[in-house]
C-alpha cells in the first residue's frame, strides 16, 4: 500500500540522493576554481554609515540575490511582486540594499531549485534550507558563511533574547562544530492536540463535559459522547460516523497534529516518532514502546466498538474535514488553531455550529506533551558574499523593529498596510518566523486584556493581535453572527490557545524533550521502508486485521530491517556533540 506518509518519505530520500551527488560536483568545481576568502565581520563596517549598528544603512547601494520561497495566493496588491514589494522596497530603505530573486518557488519545487543550486556551485547569496540535513551538506562542502561573529555584533538584544528563550537549542540547532552556520526559524510549543467537541451538540443531548472544569477529559468521556453523537445523530445527518482519524497515526508537530492521534497516545505516555532518551541513557524510538502498544490496543477497540470511523485507514484528509462539515462527526483532535482553517467549514455549513476544546489527560491527572524541534529552517549565506551581516539586520528588522514599532502605520506605512490587509508573510525577504518560546501565550494575554479594555490598541504587541481582538469582539457581541472569520478567531483564540494557558498556569503539563532530530546516514536508504512498515503495522492493529501482539512483531522486524543501525548512529551522533 502506498501512503501518504511513505510518498513524502520517498520524496525525501530521493532528494537526499541529488543532494549527494550535487556536493560531490561542488567539490570538484572547488577544487579547481580554488575557494574565496570569507570576510570577517570587521570589514562590514567600512561599508556602513554608523559601522557595526544593527540597522546601519550602506554608504553605496549593495545588491543581494535570493532564493525565495512563495505561496500560491500571497494576496500581493496589484503591480507588486515578491522581488518588488512593500517588504523588499522596505529594505532598500533601510539599508540601502537591493533584492533580487535568484529563484522562486513552493513547496518540493523550492527543493528542486536548492538541489540545482548546490549542484551548479552557484548558490543565491542568501536562502532558506529546510532541514538540519541541508545545513550540514553546506558547511561540508564550505558553500556557506560562518556567522557567529555577525550575529554576535550585529543582532539586536531583542533577537537576542527570542533565541535564547529557546535554553540554546534554537541557535544549537544552527550550529555545527562550534559555528553557527545559519538563522534559525523558531517554531513555538503548540501543545497539546486537542479534542475539539460540537458544543451545540452537547447542550442538544444535556451531555455535561469536564465536571471540574479543569480542561482535561479522559478517555472514557470521549467514547461515551462519541457513542450519544453515533446514537442520537444531533446533526441530523442520516448516516453518522466515529471519530475520524488520518492514517498517518500520529506526528512529532503538535502544530501539524489535526486528524491525528497523538492526543491518544499522550494518555498512556507515549510518543510515536519520536527520539527519546532513557534513563539508562539509552536512545530509543517512541514508536516501538510498549505504551504504544498500549494506545494501539485503545484504538483496536474503539474500532471494534464503532468509536473510530469504519473507514479508517482510506480517508484523505479532505474526506474527514468534510464529515464534520456535512454534520456526520462532531469530536476532532487537532491543535490549537484547527477552527481557523479546518473547522471553519463546519461554521460555513451550519450557522448554529460551536466547539468546545479539551485536551486527554492520564490516570494521574497529567497532560504528557512533547517539547517541538524549535528549528529545522535556516537562512544561510553563500561563502564569500561581502555582506554576510546584511541577514542578521534583515532578522533584526522584520521580527524585531517591525514585529514591535508601536507606531508602524506611521514609520512603515507600506508594511503596516500589508499587515492591515493580511499580505501572507512569505512576501518578506525570508519566508521563516522569529518568534520568542512564550509569544502565543504573551499574544493571548493581549488579546484578553484589549478585549477587556484593560489596554489600548496602541499597547498590543502585533498587528496580528490588533486585528484578532476586533475580530472577537464582533463575536463577542453577536455569536449568532455569519461572521466566519469572527467565529474562527474566537475558538482558536480564546477556546483553544486560553486553554493552554489554563493548563500551563496550572502546571498540568508534563513534557518531554526529544533526543534527536534529524537523518542518519542509513535513514537516507533505510527510512522510507521502516516508516511504510510502521504504518501499515499500525493500521493492521487498529481495524483487526491482526491481533495487539502482532505490535512484538513489527518491533522485530523494524530493528532488523534497519531500526537498530540507526539507534547506533543516533547514539554516536549526540555523543560526539560538544
Amino acid at each position: 500500500m502506498t501512503t501518504k506518509r511513505s510518498m513524502k518519505s520517498n520524496l525525501f530520500t530521493k532528494r537526499l540522493a541529488v543532494l549527494s551527488m550535487s556536493a560531490m560536483m561542488v567539490t570538484v568545481l572547488a577544487a579547481c576554481g580554488g575557494s574565496t576568502e570569507a570576510p570577517t565581520a570587521e570589514d562590514a563596517g567600512k561599508y556602513e554609515v554608523n559601522p557595526g549598528e544593527p540597522f546601519s544603512a550602506y554608504k553605496d547601494e549593495i545588491s543581494v540575490t535570493m532564493g525565495r520561497v512563495t505561496t500560491a495566493n500571497p494576496k500581493l496588491p496589484a503591480g507588486d511582486t515578491y522581488e518588488n514589494n512593500a517588504y523588499t522596497r522596505l529594505v532598500k530603505d533601510t539599508f540601502n540594499a537591493k533584492i533580487t530573486d535568484q529563484f522562486e518557488a513552493n513547496g518540493e519545487d523550492y527543493s528542486r531549485q536548492v538541489s540545482l543550486a548546490i549542484a551548479s556551485g552557484e548558490l543565491p547569496d542568501m536562502m532558506r534550507v529546510d532541514s538540519k540535513d541541508e545545513l550540514k551538506e553546506l558547511v561540508d562542502n564550505d558553500l556557506i558563511e560562518d556567522l557567529t561573529a555577525v550575529y554576535d555584533q550585529y543582532a539586536t538584544d531583542e533577537i537576542k533574547k527570542i533565541y535564547d528563550s529557546y535554553d540554546g537549542r534554537a541557535l544549537g540547532n544552527a550550529t555545527i562544530d562550534g559555528r553557527l552556520m545559519g538563522l534559525p526559524a523558531t517554531s513555538l510549543d503548540s501543545a497539546p492536540t486537542m479534542v475539539w467537541v460540537r458544543q451545540d451538540w452537547l447542550d442538544l443531548l444535556g451531555i455535561k463535559l469536564d465536571a471540574d472544569g479543569d480542561g482535561a477529559i479522559t478517555l472514557e468521556e470521549v467514547e461515551q459522547t462519541a457513542q450519544q453523537f453515533l446514537k442520537k445523530d444531533p446533526g441530523q445527518s442520516g448516516n453518522p460516523v466515529g471519530i475520524p482519524f488520518v492514517n498517518t497515526m500520529n506526528t512529532t508537530d503538535y502544530n501539524g497534529s489535526a486528524y491525528t492521534m497523538l492526543g491518544v497516545a499522550s494518555t498512556q505516555n507515549a510518543f510515536p516518532q519520536y527520539w527519546m532518551k532513557g534513563e539508562d541513557g539509552k536512545i530509543f524510538y517512541g514508536s516501538t514502546t510498549e505504551e504504544t502498544k498500549q494506545m494501539l490496543g485503545i484504538m483496536a477497540n474503539w474500532f471494534k466498538a464503532g468509536i473510530i470511523d469504519p473507514q479508517f485507514g482510506t480517508r484523505t484528509f479532505d474526506d474527514i474535514t468534510a464529515l464534520y462539515a456535512n454534520g456526520q462527526s462532531g469530536i476532532a483532535f487537532g491543535p490549537w488553531h484547527i477552527p481557523d482553517w479546518g473547522l471553519i467549514s463546519v461554521k460555513q455549513m451550519d450557522k448554529n455550529a460551536k466547539f468546545s476544546a479539551y485536551t486527554l489527560e492520564d490516570a494521574n491527572g497529567k497532560v504528557n506533551v512533547a517539547h517541538a524541534n524549535p528549528s529545522n529552517q535556516f537562512i544561510v549565506v553563500r561563502k564569500g558574499y561581502e555582506h554576510p551581516e546584511l541577514a542578521v539586520k534583515i532578522v533584526n528588522l522584520f521580527y524585531d523593529k517591525l514585529a514591535n514599532d508601536k507606531d508602524v502605520a506611521t514609520t512603515m506605512p507600506e508594511a503596516a498596510k500589508y499587515q492591515e490587509t493580511g499580505v501572507d508573510g512569505s512576501t518578506r525577504p525570508f519566508n521563516i518566523e522569529v518568534n520568542s518560546a512564550t509569544s502565543l501565550l504573551d499574544d493571548y494575554s493581549d488579546v484578553v486584556r484589549g478585549i477587556k479594555g484593560e489596554i489600548s490598541l496602541e499597547e498590543v504587541r502585533t498587528t496580528e493581535s490588533k486585528n484578532n481582538i476586533g475580530s472577537i469582539k464582533t463575536y463577542l457581541s453577536d455569536m449568532d453572527t455569519d461572521n466566519t472569520t469572527a467565529w474562527s478567531k474566537y475558538h482558536s483564540r480564546i477556546n483553544g490557545v486560553g486553554l493552554i494557558d489554563k493548563l500551563t498556569k496550572e502546571k498540568k503539563f508534563v513534557w518531554m524533550t526529544p533526543a534527536f532530530s534529524g537523518t542518519t546516514s542509513s535513514m537516507k536508504q533505510t527510512w522510507a521502508n521502516l516508516s511504510k512498515l510502521e504504518q501499515e503495522s499500525f493500521i493492521k492493529i487498529i481495524t483487526g486485521s491482526e491481533p495487539i501482539d502482532y505490535f512484538d512483531t513489527f518491533v522485530v522486524n523494524w530493528r532488523k530491517q534497519g531500526g537498530d543501525q540507526v539507534i547506533q548512529e543516533i547514539e554516536s551522533e549526540i555523543t560526539s556533540q560538544p
